[in-house]
C-alpha cells in the first residue's frame, strides 16, 4: 500500500477480509482454501503479503532455516495463523506467541474458520505491542 499502515490498522484489514470470505463460504472448508482466498483478497486491497514464509530459529548459534513457517505474513508487520478445526486449544494460542517472539512481530491473529459466527474464530494475539 501507499500509505505506511500500522499492525492495528492491517489486522482490521484482514478481520473485514476474514469475515467476507466466511460470509460468502461459511465453515467447512479445507484451511488451504481459506489461505488462498484471503491471500488473493488482501492482495487486490493492496496489500503485501507471503505465506508459508519459513522464519529461522536460533539455537546455541545455529541456525534452523524453517524454525516454524507462517501461514501468512502481511506488510511484514502481521503473522496470521489460519485454522479450520472443531475447536482451538491453548497451544494454537502459544504457537502464535512463539511465532511473534521468534520473528520479532508484535501483531498476530489467529483465525479459526470452522464456527458458526466469525468473531468468535478470530483472536488477537499482541506482543509488546504499545499502540
Amino acid at each position: 500500500m501507499q500509505d505506511v499502515l500500522s499492525e492495528n490498522q492491517i489486522a482490521t484489514i484482514i478481520v473485514d477480509v476474514a469475515f467476507k470470505i466466511h460470509t460468502q463460504y461459511g465453515p467447512g472448508l479445507f484451511e488451504s482454501v481459506y489461505e488462498g482466498i484471503m491471500v488473493h483478497e488482501l492482495l487486490k486491497r493492496g496489500l503485501f503479503v507471503t505465506t508459508q514464509t519459513p522464519i529461522p530459529l536460533i539455537h546455541d548459534n545455529i541456525k534452523f532455516e524453517a524454525g516454524f513457517r507462517a501461514d501468512i505474513i502481511v506488510e511484514n508487520k502481521v503473522i496470521v495463523e489460519l485454522k479450520s478445526i472443531d475447536a482451538l486449544g491453548l497451544v494454537h494460542f502459544k504457537q502464535v506467541q512463539t511465532y511473534l517472539k521468534l520473528s520479532e512481530l508484535k501483531l498476530g491473529l489467529l483465525i479459526n474458520f470452522n464456527v458458526n459466527l466469525i468473531k468468535d474464530g478470530i483472536h488477537r494475539i499482541a506482543n509488546k505491542m504499545t499502540t
